[in-house]
């Protein structure tokens, strides 16, 4: 039973949570009926995404989980937000949610400390919450779905260390890291630490950078290069971005060529960066992949049968995918041949000559 409201606020919520639970239409949902339902029918789920500092939710993310659960659950509603980077806005659209009458709320976080409250105050209430990408280590989320974020840290930074060691590189690197307030980009930073704290390359500076916002990523890399200069002959950035500022900031300063740069995301700026040679990597991890698999689990919750975890990570049930590396040598394959994107997408003005000469047609 909800506690802590007063009678008339009460009555509101039960209203509107019998209204979603009879609305067979409505945002994200469909008018029709079908099978797959299941005692799912009529339910509300929440998708709460955290930022537009990377396109991949709206524009991937959001779409693979509303037509999966659509798939699953023709009469279910979907109500998609994003928080544009604001732990407070997000708040809010989590209560709304809540008082909407949501069964499952698919989460990933603003701030993963600070999330903790809104797992708590959704379990109390018999709501299951999600946990979507970024994890929730202070109180356990019911379930976790992601890539294996450690893993993708550790690839990148493997991959640039390779690479550097191969071309005789000498000097050292920067590290720009993620959020300081998400937890998955300090999974991110624990694997590129992992390769880089005992590596064979100096590590010159390292940045956290406040929400993922990549002017912040391109001030420091401005800084680091008035200070080291040529020594920097290589930067490990979280995301594509990170990364795609730390370039602009090379570029700014007359690096030609730029030092190799990686990222994560494979967002189509950073594999159009790749094909020209700006970008030396990012991480290939198909949105669809997680937001369906996020659509089964809360499918699976909406039907009282909760799955068990492939493992667990800070005490949550969990599923993680394995990444991908891509740089110039396989993104015809990972990329395009994997119909991840398409040559019209993606080979257009500047990058038409790279796409060619890489056989993506």
């Amino acid at each position: 039973m909800r506690t802590g409201r007063s009678t008339s606020a009460l009555v509101a919520v039960l209203l509107a949570s019998a209204a979603a639970l009879a609305a067979c239409g409505g945002d994200g949902g469909s008018d029709g009926g079908g099978e797959g339902g299941g005692e799912g029918d009529g339910a509300l789920v929440a998708f709460l995404m955290p930022d537009q500092n990377s396109t991949r939710y709206d524009e991937q993310d959001a779409p693979a989980f509303e037509n999966k659960m659509k798939e699953l659950c023709p009469d279910c509603r979907v109500e998609y937000q994003n928080a544009d980077a604001d732990a407070q806005q997000q708040q809010a659209q989590f209560e709304a949610a809540v008082a909407d009458g949501a069964e499952v709320i698919v989460l990933d976080p603003v701030d993963s400390s600070a999330a903790a409250g809104l797992v708590q105050r959704a379990q109390s209430e018999g709501i299951a919450v999600i946990a979507y990408d970024r994890p929730i280590p202070d109180l356990p989320a019911d379930y976790y779905v992601s890539y294996d974020n450690k893993a993708i840290g550790a690839a990148i930074a493997q991959s640039l260390v390779d690479h550097l060691t191969e071309t005789g590189a000498e000097g050292g690197i920067l590290q720009i890291n993620g959020s300081p307030t998400d937890a998955a980009a300090g999974l991110i930073r624990d694997g590129v630490d992992s390769v880089v704290d005992d590596g064979p390359f100096e590590e010159l500076a390292e940045f956290d950078t406040p929400d993922w916002l990549p002017p912040e990523a391109q001030e420091f890399t401005e800084g680091a290069i008035s200070q080291y200069g040529d020594q920097i002959v290589g930067v490990v950035a979280a995301n594509d971005g990170t990364g795609g500022a730390a370039i602009a900031a090379l570029q700014g300063a007359g690096r030609d060529p730029v030092p190799p740069v990686t990222g994560n995301d494979a967002e189509i700026a950073a594999i159009q960066r790749i094909i020209l040679g700006t970008q030396f990597n990012t991480i290939s991890k198909p949105s669809v992949v997680v937001g369906e698999a996020a659509a089964e689990v809360a499918y699976a919750f909406l039907q009282d049968d909760p799955p068990e975890g492939e493992t667990t990570l800070f005490e949550t049930p969990a599923q993680l995918f394995e990444p991908t590396v891509v740089t110039r040598e396989n993104v015809k394959e990972v990329i395009f041949d994997g119909d991840i994107y398409t040559p019209d997408e993606v080979c257009t003005g500047e990058f038409a000559a790279g796409c060619a000469e890489l056989g993506i047609q």
